[in-house]
């Protein structure tokens, strides 16, 4: 087998042949991400986001207006859209479709240009492409309201400008992959690992006697995408300093007396998935080939390392989240696709030499698109919008235009009206505060608000929980009507109480 190869580059015509393959497929690819993105994407999380975003576009602030425990960059960047096109889910799923497939083709492409045996480097980007764009958790959460397509392309873009940077004597490169890097954290803190990685990195393999000022530049970088939350936090500190630490470290596992079982189901479900399996056996054998027993140049080497290295710290803050989700694990993908080529590679090079040869890549296609199918189909009657909008119909039907609502934060986003003080961000109502700290922070217990509902403040309550849960709220006794819409919500109105 000829394992031995450097990094070459890629003649012109040699890199336009081989450049519109590659987008063909990754337009297969975003036709499968955009479809899915406006019939049946959705995450019960990213309520809160849409409608943080939808509360931006019209001029609120997160922490001082309403309770946002997240970094706001990913908000910011929905809400500019929204006030173009227009405040809907559809144009929120539609970006994120288009930065996902932009991610995969950035990943892609590295491979492309930068794999050193060259006579691979197009059937390897079609195998990143196909392992990354057909993930099952690329295919559900990369495609909806929440930030884990922008976080994907800021990290990816952060992981091609970070190789770029260590050839160029200019610090500029540096501190673009410092902004892009951060840009992700201030999208979602469950990146900030990546910009320390790509920082000792660059400081390691860049030549000596810059160093300091790399630095600089990284870190001067890194500052632009906080400046939002450093102008937030000098109005408020306290309120910007809850939302993103102390709600993190303090209140996030409220009520959630089996996080740790959960968390240990999480992190063995990829046993499960079969595009997981592919995804996460291929890039093993990638690494380990690239490290014991390819002849390429450290360079080369070093740039599969970086995947690596990535890939375990982010991997490492999803593991150490508690609780976690799957859903978080999409944000390692990228840094698993890329040496996932070289797994392959190896794979094939082992039943036959694989240069020039696309026979294994047509076969792994089919392998990923039937566990996507499968797993798909074990998810698909899940809550998803229409729900959502069968409930917004019905809630503007019985509401009169000027009625006071309390409902989730779909809801809320769909019929575009001014949410309850207190409930923007719904996981805040089982937090026990002072009232006072309550009050300064906006958020209002469900009990508090379930009071109000008692009272006849609000003309209609919308909730999509469980029974026990709204019988513990007394709203079937505080309206007089109410009608199950969907797979599991319920409208109440014509209050039995009448407000003052």
């Amino acid at each position: 087998m000829g394992y031995v190869g450097t990094v070459e580059a890629i003649p012109s015509t040699e890199g336009k042949s081989s450049f519109l393959p590659l987008c063909g497929v990754v337009a297969i690819i975003f036709a499968v991400l955009l479809i899915y993105s406006q019939t049946a994407a959705f995450s019960w999380d990213e309520g809160f986001h849409v409608l943080a975003a939808q509360l931006i576009a019209r001029g609120k602030r997160p922490y001082l207006d309403f309770c946002f425990p997240q970094t706001p960059l990913n908000a910011y960047w929905n809400a500019g859209w929204m006030r173009i096109f227009g405040d809907t889910w559809h144009l929120v799923h539609a970006l994120s479709a288009l930065s996902t497939t932009a991610a995969v083709l950035l990943a892609a492409d590295f491979i492309r240009t930068r794999f050193p045996e060259s006579r691979w480097r197009l059937p390897g980007a079609a195998t990143t492409a196909l392992v990354l764009g057909l993930n099952i958790v690329v295919v559900e959460y990369a495609t909806i309201g929440q930030s884990y397509a922008f976080c994907l392309l800021l990290l990816v873009a952060a992981f091609r400008v970070a190789i770029l940077a260590v050839d160029r004597r200019s610090g500029r490169w540096t501190g673009i992959a410092g902004l892009l890097a951060a840009s992700a954290a201030a999208s979602s803190l469950l990146t900030a690992l990546a910009a320390p990685v790509l920082l000792i990195w660059i400081l390691c393999h860049a030549p000596a006697g810059r160093r300091w000022a790399r630095l600089f530049s990284f870190a001067a970088g890194g500052v632009i995408p906080f400046l939002p939350v450093i102008w937030l936090f000098c109005q408020a500190p306290r309120i910007v300093f809850f939302n993103l630490v102390q709600y993190q470290l303090v209140y996030r596992r409220t009520n959630w007396e089996d996080a740790t079982p959960h968390d240990v189901e999480v992190l063995t479900s990829w046993l499960k998935s079969p595009t997981a399996l592919i995804l996460g056996l291929l890039a093993v054998l990638g690494l380990w080939f690239v490290a014991r027993r390819s002849e390429w140049k450290a360079s080369s080497r070093a740039e599969f390392y970086l995947c690596a290295w990535l890939a375990l710290a982010i991997g490492a803050e999803l593991s150490a989240t508690h609780p976690t989700f799957p859903t978080y694990f999409v944000l390692v993908t990228p840094f698993l696709a890329i040496p996932a080529a070289a797994g392959l590679y190896v794979a094939a090079a082992r039943i036959r030499n694989p240069v020039r040869a696309w026979w294994p890549v047509p076969i792994l296609g089919v392998l990923l698109s039937l566990g996507l199918a499968w797993s798909l189909h074990e998810d698909w009657n899940k809550l998803a919008w229409r729900d959502m909008e069968a409930v917004a119909r019905k809630v503007n039907e019985v509401t009169p235009a000027n009625g006071s609502l309390w409902a989730d934060e779909h809801v809320y986003f769909l019929t575009r009206r001014p949410p309850a003080e207190g409930s923007e961000f719904s996981y805040a109502e089982v937090i026990d505060l002072p009232q006072d700290m309550a009050r300064s922070l906006h958020i209002v217990s469900d009990q508090g608000l379930a009071q109000k509902a008692a009272e006849g403040v609000f003309a209609t309550v919308s909730t999509c929980e469980e029974d026990d849960v709204i019988e513990n709220l007394n709203l079937p006794r505080s309206f007089r009507q109410h009608a199950a819409l969907g797979r599991r919500c319920t409208v109440f109105w014509d209050p039995v109480a009448k407000a003052p």
